[in-house]
C-alpha cells in the first residue's frame, strides 16, 4: 500500500484520517494497562502474598522495557512507526489477557515484562506521531483531548468492573481476558481501515543526544523518577494501609477518570493561553503539596478521606504533562521527534529501573519517608522549570539562551 501524505490523508473521510487513528490508539492503551493497574494491588496481595518490598521488584522489572525504549531506533529502521504502535498494541493486548493465568512472583514478573514491552514501545511511538502529525498550534488543544478520550474509554471498563465485580463474583480472569480481548479487537480494526501515513519531515533514525535539549532531558528524569513513587507505592497505601478492596480500587480510579475527561481539554488549553513554563510551575507546586500530605498520613495518622483526596488530585496532575511534549514540539528539528522520543523514554526510566526496589526497602521502614523524597523530586522539577522561556524555540529553548543573546551593557 502507498503511503499517504498527511497533506493528502485531509481528503480521506473523517474516520480514516490520522488524527482519529490516534483517538482509536488513545482508547485502545488504557483498556488494557489501565483495568492491569486497577487490579493489580489487589490480584498481587490475595494471590501471590506480595509485600511492599515485591511490589518494589515488580515495577522495577516494568520499567526495564522503558529504559531500553532507545531501541526503538532500531526497530524503526525496518518498521514503520505506525505498524510499531499498533504491534506493540497488539502485545499489550495479549498480555493483559493472560495475565492471571501467572499466578506466583515468578509468573507475575514474566507476564510484566512482556506487557510492559508493548506498553512502552506503543507510547514511544505514539508520542513520535502525535509531535509529527499534530501542527503546533493545534497540539495542546488535540493532546487535552485525547487524554479525555482515553479517559472516558476506561470510565465505561472500570464502571462495568465497580456494577459486576461482587455483583456477578467476576475473577481475575475475566477481567483482564476482557480488556486485554478488547483492545486487540481494535487494534484489528486500525490495522485494516487506516492507510499508511507518510510524515512531511523524514525522521533521524539514528541515535542523537543533542546538547541544545538538555533541559527537556532533564525534566524527562525527573519526571520519571517522581512518577514511580505514586505509580508504585500511592495505589499499594490504598490497599495495605486502608484495606481497599477491587471495587473501591476501582471506584477511585473512576473518579480520576471524570476528573481527566473534564480536565485533559482544560490544561489543554491552559498550555496554549499560559505557556510551558507557567502550566508546569504550577503542576510542581501543586506536586510538593501533594506528596508531603502523603507523608502525613504515615507522620500523623491522617485518614482515608484524605489520603483518597491526595490520590486523585495527584492524579490529575498528570494530564499536565502535556505540557512537556508541547515544550519539545516546539524546540526540536522536525526530523529529531521519533529519535529524541526513544532517547527520552529512555532517560525518563533511568531512575525507575532501580527507584521502585530501593524505596520497596525504605517503604518497610518509613512510608512517609518515600513521599517526602518525592516532595523533593517535585521542587528539583520546578526549578527546572523555570528555566523554561516564555515562548521556546529553536535557538531559544532554556532563559540562558535569551541571557546570552542579550547585548553587554
Amino acid at each position: 500500500m502507498t503511503p499517504v501524505p498527511l497533506h493528502e490523508a485531509r481528503a480521506l473521510p473523517i474516520w480514516r484520517r490520522p488524527r482519529t487513528l490516534l483517538f482509536m490508539m488513545a482508547i485502545a492503551m488504557p483498556l488494557s494497562f489501565a483495568t492491569w493497574s486497577a487490579l493489580l494491588n489487589n490480584f498481587v496481595i490475595e494471590v501471590a502474598d506480595f509485600d511492599g518490598g515485591d511490589i518494589g521488584w515488580l515495577h522495577t522489572v516494568r520499567e526495564i522495557p522503558g529504559f531500553l525504549a532507545i531501541g526503538v531506533i532500531l526497530v524503526i529502521m525496518v518498521m514503520r512507526e505506525q505498524v510499531l504502535a499498533l504491534l506493540s498494541l497488539a502485545l499489550l493486548g495479549v498480555a493483559t489477557a493472560v495475565t492471571a493465568w501467572f499466578p506466583t512472583m515468578g509468573g507475575i514478573l514474566f507476564i510484566t515484562l512482556f506487557s510492559s514491552i508493548g506498553f512502552h514501545y506503543y507510547e514511544t511511538v505514539n508520542q513520535s506521531l502525535q509531535l509529527q502529525w499534530l501542527r503546533k498550534e493545534v497540539a495542546p488543544q488535540v493532546l487535552g483531548w485525547l487524554i479525555a478520550a482515553g479517559s472516558g474509554a476506561t470510565l465505561v471498563a472500570y464502571g462495568l468492573i465497580v456494577m459486576t465485580w461482587e455483583a456477578f463474583g467476576l475473577s481475575y480472569n475475566t477481567v483482564y481476558m476482557a480488556s486485554g480481548g478488547v483492545t486487540l479487537l481494535i487494534v484489528a480494526y486500525c490495522a485494516l481501515a487506516f492507510p499508511q501515513f507518510e510524515s512531511p519531515n523524514p525522521q533521524v533514525k539514528k541515535f542523537i543526544l543533542r546538547k541544545r535539549y538538555w533541559l527537556y532531558y532533564a525534566l524527562q528524569f525527573m519526571s520519571g523518577a517522581r512518577r514511580q513513587i505514586f505509580v508504585v507505592f500511592a495505589g499499594f497505601m490504598m490497599v495495605e494501609r486502608f484495606g481497599f478492596e477491587v471495587h473501591e480500587v476501582t471506584a477511585l480510579y473512576l473518579i480520576n477518570l471524570v476528573a481527566n475527561m473534564v480536565i485533559g481539554p482544560v490544561f489543554g488549553r491552559a498550555v496554549f493561553k499560559f505557556g510551558e513554563r507557567n502550566t508546569l510551575t504550577f503542576e510542581y507546586i501543586g506536586l510538593v503539596g501533594v506528596f508531603l500530605l502523603y507523608g502525613g498520613i504515615y507522620w500523623f495518622g491522617w485518614g482515608v478521606l484524605l489520603a483518597s483526596i491526595l490520590y486523585v488530585v495527584d492524579h490529575m496532575f498528570f494530564a499536565m504533562a502535556l505540557a512537556l511534549k508541547t515544550y519539545f514540539q516546539k524546540i526540536a528539528d522536525p526530523g529529531d521527534i521519533a529519535p529524541t522520543a526513544a532517547v527520552a523514554f529512555t532517560i525518563n526510566h533511568i531512575a525507575a529501573v532501580f527507584l521502585p526496589a530501593a524505596l520497596g526497602v525504605l517503604w518497610l521502614v518509613s512510608p512517609g519517608s518515600v513521599f517526602l523524597l518525592a516532595a523533593g523530586m517535585a521542587a528539583t522539577s520546578l526549578c527546572l522549570a523555570l528555566l523554561i522561556p516564555r515562548h521556546p524555540e529553536p535557538g531559544n529553548e532554556t532563559i540562558f539562551c535569551r541571557m546570552q543573546a542579550a547585548p553587554a551593557e
